[in-house]
């Protein structure tokens, strides 16, 4: 008689809030793809090992288009149409991404910069006349990346709040469908409004450069200026803000490395890429269905069957880098998988990385005493949200 195997349960407790679930790199070490039961109860094969889900993210045997998500009960609403990356496949992936490509350059991000400085520097003068502890989140790692995008796109600061609040509804797991459709609802009203403004007063921004793309196929209409607009608001706001909290709050955890950063500020580079490697805030992987049989990582995956590429658990796979528990902002950055990998690698990962290296500069430059005003492991965590992170920092100095 075969003995049957058993599947293991994807472990989503910490024991430490900075580092992976137990027992992950368990599953990693024993089988890098396996399948896998998720917290919904539901099924599907599971990647862990780094070099595996490199292969998985270029394979386009793989489809983004999953029938519903295997980490919750609900099925999946619609996904947008053209100009939504997330959800896109080729060809209609390959044509949009080279068309917002044009547009989302690193001369563009570069140019960013003084703009994000002052930014930075406004909310770091308000903090300072704030009674401490100051909540880090509420005043600094919130709306900083909201007024970064929202500048980028020409949002009026009176929309600025909007935003946020619909962001942070769309991103939660935890909570009514019908509320994460409204917040998406009024994103969709903003952002159609806006467009408009655009195309009657054009300005020196993203989604004005957009609509004066050359678009001989005419795809860049108003529905996918919105769709594409908002796809990039959303996803960079609420991943900018996690990372500015949760990379604060590790980096006042571990003092040792804080205060290597701020004996050489040239480090600060090195410093974003181990903390966007260490940290990993998608913490629920990215998902995948298989389009015809495939054999790939040593296993026969059938069509129709769904993958997840656990990011967070790749990059503490030794095969990346040595030591991999070990947060060192002195190691040479890695080539992890933060940002995933392949034809949906993030369009806005220059962007992110400019405006963390002024963040983290400017906050431990400013306030160099800057200490938490509760233990680490009594910070509220978002365990419950799509993007990891903390609710609140409180801190003083």
């Amino acid at each position: 008689m075969t003995e049957a195997v058993q599947v293991p349960r994807l472990p989503t407790e910490r024991k430490c809030p900075f580092a992976p679930p137990e027992g992950l790199a368990e599953i990693r070490e024993q089988s890098p793809v396996t399948k896998a039961v998720f917290e919904s109860g539901n099924e599907a094969w599971l990647f862990t090992g780094y070099n595996e889900m490199r292969e998985l993210m270029r394979d386009a045997r793989f489809s983004v288009k999953v029938p519903r998500s295997v980490h919750t009960q609900e099925e999946e609403p619609p996904k947008p149409g053209r100009g939504s990356l997330l959800w896109q496949d080729a060809p209609e992936h390959t044509a949009d991404r080279r068309l917002l490509a044009k547009e989302f350059t690193v001369r563009r991000m570069q140019a960013l910069t003084p703009r994000i400085q002052r930014i930075v520097d406004q909310h770091l003068d308000a903090i300072a006349e704030m009674e401490q502890p100051v909540d880090l989140v509420k005043a600094f790692a919130t709306p900083v990346p909201s007024m970064v995008i929202s500048s980028l796109f020409g949002v009026p600061e009176d929309q600025l709040e909007s935003f946020q609040d619909a962001a942070a509804e769309m991103m939660r797991v935890d909570i009514d469908p019908e509320a994460t459709r409204a917040a998406g609802e009024r994103i969709t009203m903003s952002l159609y409004m806006l467009i408009q403004a655009k195309k009657a007063d054009p300005g020196d921004d993203l989604l004005s450069a957009l609509i004066a793309l050359e678009d001989p196929e005419g795809v860049v209409d108003d529905i996918f200026l919105v769709t594409a607009a908002a796809t990039l608001l959303i996803a960079a706001h609420d991943t900018t803000a996690c990372m500015i909290g949760l990379g604060a709050a590790l980096l006042l955890d571990r003092p040792d490395q804080l205060d290597l950063l701020k004996a050489d500020w040239s480090l600060i580079g090195n410093t974003v890429e181990e903390l966007l490697r260490y940290l990993t805030i998608g913490q629920r992987g990215a998902e995948r269905v298989a389009l015809e049989d495939v054999d790939i990582a040593g296993v026969h995956i059938k069509a129709g069957d769904q993958v997840v590429a656990h990011g967070l658990a790749a990059n503490f796979d030794p095969e990346l880098v040595e030591n991999p528990d070990q947060f060192d902002i002195t190691r040479r950055p890695s080539a992890h998988l933060a940002f995933g990998f392949g034809v949906h690698q993030c369009i806005g990962q220059q962007l992110a990385r400019i405006e963390l290296q002024i963040v983290f500069k400017s906050l431990f430059e400013r306030f160099p005493t800057l200490k938490l005003a509760k233990p680490a492991e009594d910070l509220p965590f978002r365990h419950e949200m799509v993007f990891y992170g903390v609710h609140e920092l409180p801190v003083s100095w």
